[in-house]
């Protein structure tokens, strides 16, 4: 059975969230051979204290040793619908008609991240919420 590609949903992360909407609307926002949105890892540093540990009260203590690892974390986002994200409605020049979305982190960001990519004028809103836009790329 063939799927319509442009029916799937991609994910665009960004600096603060992500946006996943579906490949068709992706490609008449940002262009047919959009594929200028590669993820990039940031360096992240975790340390641990020195500290003592107890497995059973009453046992023995055993001393944990302070450490530091260095890691890349990759963007991520939640793929179940109840932790999806905030639904939005979105149009652009061009888009004939809103068009469902869902955006994980602050809707600020995300007008950012239009604001610094999009060659078109982009407008969205949360629902039952105000409107933001337009948004676009100031060459």
């Amino acid at each position: 059975m063939a799927q319509d590609l442009d029916a799937r949903e991609t994910t665009i992360n960004y600096d603060g969230g992500s946006l996943t909407m579906t490949a068709g609307n992706l490609k008449s926002l940002y262009g047919e051979d959009t594929n200028g949105f590669g993820a990039d890892g940031q360096p992240k540093t975790v340390s641990v204290k020195g500290h003592s540990r107890v497995r059973v009260i009453g046992g023995t203590t055993t001393t944990v040793a302070p450490s530091t690892r260095n890691y890349i974390q990759w963007p991520t986002n939640d793929r179940s619908n109840a932790a999806g994200g905030t639904a939005i409605m979105m149009s652009w020049t061009g888009s004939e008609g809103e068009w469902g979305a869902r955006v994980s982190g602050p809707l600020w960001k995300l007008g950012t991240f239009l604001q610094t990519t999009s060659l078109k004028s982009v407008w969205f809103y949360a629902k039952g919420g105000k409107g933001y836009g337009p948004f676009q790329k100031i060459s």
